[in-house]
């Protein structure tokens, strides 16, 4: 083979090299292509099917709405035999269950992902995170029958105690006066925290195992304890991800439906004591959904789901914005 030959043989085999990349752009740039509609079509899908959530709720709400008005928001009144429907008491009862919920389930979360991601020996690590994981798994049926079953009568038997010593403080002592029947507002949120302590524990241990060892070693080889370390080393570098961890057990809280059917009570009625059976949203719409005969009656129930989407969706809300904020004020902390 002369020289002429060897050249013209090269140029081939760059040719064809050249050819080969381009065919190679050309696939990657379609699947790119491909890749991205194709997510945000189901971007779009997700956003749709939230809108039409909404606008069916309005529409099907709207008699309600349209008959009561602004009053449906504060009124107590609930009697489907005058046709005569408020929502204030199932409002009430969610936003206090919930709360009760939350300033049980944060510290408990709290203190089960510090343990597992810093007291707690590697060995052990893993049952006490599959067990959590377990209890994230349970459906929110079988809370609701083991609160009605057995939690409840077992708090039938502290609540005279909790009758004599908390009800007896000024002030708040109303909070915690009634007979001691273990079913209530402050049961329902107890059992609500239990069923919301896995997935806020789970995201708090997540982020505090990803907190970068060396700015964890550097806080101990100063001196400092665990719990300093916990306060001024680990949440200020996970407060974003723990933030949305404890929105997201709020939300949960706020729409649950079974559990808390079976212990809150479902007592149409509003109460000062957290002893006292009372009802939620989603509660009234689980017992009372079938036994509505009438339009109104069935749009007063659906009016009541569309107010438990406005919640969440403004607490889903005030969410984003925390977060927001928080992460740029990190980011100034940072530059």
């Amino acid at each position: 083979m002369n020289g002429s030959e060897v050249v013209a043989s090269e140029q081939l085999e760059l040719v064809a090299a050249s050819e080969q990349k381009s065919a190679g752009k050309a696939s990657s740039s379609t699947a790119d292509f491909l890749f991205r509609k194709g997510t945000g079509f189901i971007a779009f899908v997700v956003a749709a099917t939230l809108v039409a959530v909404m606008v069916s709720l309005i529409v099907e709400g709207w008699q309600a709405l349209h008959t009561f008005g602004w009053k449906f928001l504060v009124t107590s009144t609930w009697d489907p035999v005058t046709n005569q429907y408020g929502a204030l008491v199932f409002i009430i009862g969610t936003l206090v269950s919930s709360a009760i919920a939350m300033v049980i389930a944060v510290p408990v979360s709290f203190g089960i992902a510090l343990f597992i991601s810093e007291l707690s020996p590697r060995w052990l690590r893993g049952p006490i995170s599959a067990v959590i994981e377990l209890l994230a798994a349970i459906p929110s049926i079988i809370y609701g029958m083991w609160g009605l079953l057995v939690f409840a009568p077992r708090f039938a038997q502290i609540e005279p105690w909790i009758n004599d010593h908390l009800g007896a403080i000024p002030g708040v002592g109303m909070l915690f006066q009634g007979p001691p029947m273990g079913i209530g507002m402050l049961s329902a949120g107890i059992v609500l925290a239990i069923m919301i302590i896995p997935f806020i524990a789970s995201i708090m241990r997540d982020v505090f195992l990803i907190t970068p060892a060396a700015l964890k070693e550097s806080a101990y080889a100063l001196g400092s304890t665990t719990w300093e370390v916990a306060r001024h080393v680990i949440l200020p570098f996970t407060r974003t991800a723990v933030t949305g961890g404890i929105f997201l057990g709020l939300g949960r809280a706020l729409g649950e439906t079974m559990a808390v059917t079976f212990i809150i009570g479902n007592a149409n009625n509003l109460s000062a004591s957290l002893l006292m059976p009372g009802s939620s949203i989603a509660s009234v719409i689980a017992n009372e959904f079938t036994e509505a005969t009438t339009s109104l009656y069935k749009s007063s129930l659906l009016a009541l789901g569309l107010i438990l989407f406005v919640i969440t969706f403004i607490v889903l809300a005030l969410a984003k914005l925390l977060l927001l904020r928080l992460e740029s004020s990190f980011e100034g902390k940072k530059s």
